[in-house]
């Protein structure tokens, strides 16, 4: 299926100011490893091809394990794999990016903020919408993942 249009040029103001948003939670201080699982995870569930190829690549170029990452759909059944955190970020990640279904229960944020302060929730929640809104711009104008074979 090739793509609709080139989004980027379409709109470079629109994208250089998603872009900033990305630059900011690079520096928020929650860890590169956390953000990549929670912009895989939000990925997976939207089922962007485009953004779940480029995030799988960024945590294997990481040293992520490939079982681990491997493992990021059924998070709460990999055991070991995720630290709390991780898994506090992927259990948040998923009721946030679900929000129409969940409504975000007292007891998620209540869970989240265990091991979150507010910043770092605040952040994290910041993470989550960008890549929500990556996720449908992908989408929408059928962007190609960079490692599928040429048609």
């Amino acid at each position: 299926m090739p793509q609709r249009q080139d989004y980027v040029k379409s709109s470079p103001a629109g994208m250089r100011a998603l872009a900033g948003v990305h630059a900011y939670i690079a520096q928020s201080g929650l860890p590169k490893t956390l953000i990549d699982l929670v912009y895989l995870r939000v990925s997976q569930i939207n089922g962007c091809g485009y953004c779940t190829d480029e995030h799988s690549h960024d945590l294997l170029k990481d040293g992520v394990a490939v079982d681990k990452l491997i493992l990021v759909p059924v998070w709460p059944e990999g055991g070991s794999f995720f630290s709390d955190r991780e898994r506090a970020a992927l259990r948040w990640a998923e009721t946030v990016t679900q929000v129409a279904e969940t409504g975000v229960p007292d007891e998620e944020y209540a869970a989240a903020r265990q091991v979150f302060d507010e910043k770092e929730l605040t952040d994290l929640t910041i993470a989550v919408g960008l890549m929500n809104a990556y996720n449908r711009i992908a989408i929408s104008f059928r962007t190609k993942p960079h490692s599928a074979p040429a048609e």
